[in-house]
């Protein structure tokens, strides 16, 4: 990631939430606190579903590489920003900011990739469920979740590559919570139609085309579970894809409005609202919603906690 000649800006000033300055204690409590629960949240998720030969199935596997992913996910921007909230100068160097930006991208895309190999999974699970054994193996679901990995950290390297050609030469002050690729646009001293264009085609792609393939698949379960004739049955293959529906839902709704533009920005205010949506919140929620929603889950963790207590008791 060559920087051009061009270039007198070393380093980027974060703004964050500025009118939040006479709050900054409170924020930064409240966001530590978000950030411990959802790494406590994920870490439990991942471990219980390691740990428990009962939960060894394609679904759990790809719900804890779900929860491994947003582990990374949050640290790529959650510790710039509570740090950033203890300090009165909040600066980031140039290939730091980019290299935050390629992460956050990276693992966004690779959640888009992964939670679409989920919905695939739900599909041969209760629309081809007399072929699922035999094609979603253990094998397969490495090569689903492997592929997600390679694709999402390849996707955002010509974006990075073209913004770290342009000229920064003016203003440094980022007006976002966090680098990314629409306030760094805004702060060129260059036309950046192009890269506003890539990056259209780039998420454009990413999002919609992932997006997409989810909702035909769940149009085809949707369609494949009400031919089933009890009632039981259908509430048992429903409550199996309800939490994925819900963090596919949560997820693609804010980065869709978040990314798929041809501008470089709406309103501050409009960007920094979903970005905590997209950034600090759905990973905080992801584990909430697939342990509160999911049984099998919530009685894998019951089964830890009596055998820690018998362990202490026979100590």
């Amino acid at each position: 990631m060559g920087i051009s000649n061009q270039s007198r800006v070393t380093e980027f000033i974060i703004m964050g939430f500025p009118n939040l300055q006479d709050f900054r204690a409170l924020f930064f409590i409240l966001l530590l606190l978000i950030y411990f629960l959802t790494i406590l949240g994920n870490v439990v998720i991942f471990t219980v579903i390691w740990s428990d030969a009962r939960l060894h199935t394609p679904m759990y596997f790809f719900v804890s590489t779900l929860s491994f992913l947003e582990i990374w996910y949050t640290a790529t921007t959650i510790p710039k920003m509570l740090s950033n909230l203890l300090r009165e100068r909040k600066s980031i160097s140039f290939t730091g900011c980019l290299l935050q930006t390629y992460f956050f991208h990276s693992l966004g895309a690779t959640e888009c990739y992964l939670l679409t190999a989920m919905a695939y999974d739900r599909y041969l699970a209760i629309c081809d469920p007399l072929h699922y054994p035999a094609i979603m193996t253990t094998k397969m679901c490495a090569r689903l979740a492997a592929g997600c990995w390679v694709c999402g950290f390849i996707c955002p390297v010509t974006e990075v590559i073209l913004v770290s050609k342009l000229p920064f030469c003016g203003p440094n002050k980022i007006q976002h919570i966090f680098c990314d690729f629409p306030p760094l646009l805004s702060l060129a001293c260059t036309d950046t139609s192009i890269n506003v264009l890539v990056d259209f085609i780039i998420n454009s792609f990413i999002i919609l085309v992932t997006f997409l393939f989810i909702m035909v698949s769940y149009v085809k379960i949707i369609k494949t579970v009400l031919k089933i004739r009890t009632a039981k049955g259908r509430r048992k293959a429903f409550s199996t894809c309800a939490s994925h529906l819900t963090v596919v839902l949560i997820f693609f709704g804010s980065i869709t409005f978040m990314y798929v533009r041809l501008k470089e920005s709406y309103s501050l205010d409009y960007d920094r609202a979903f970005a905590v949506i997209y950034a600090v919140l759905t990973p905080l929620v992801n584990p909430v919603i697939y342990s509160l929603r999911n049984k099998e889950i919530l009685n894998a963790i019951k089964r830890k906690i009596p055998h820690k207590r018998m362990i202490n008791t026979s100590a």
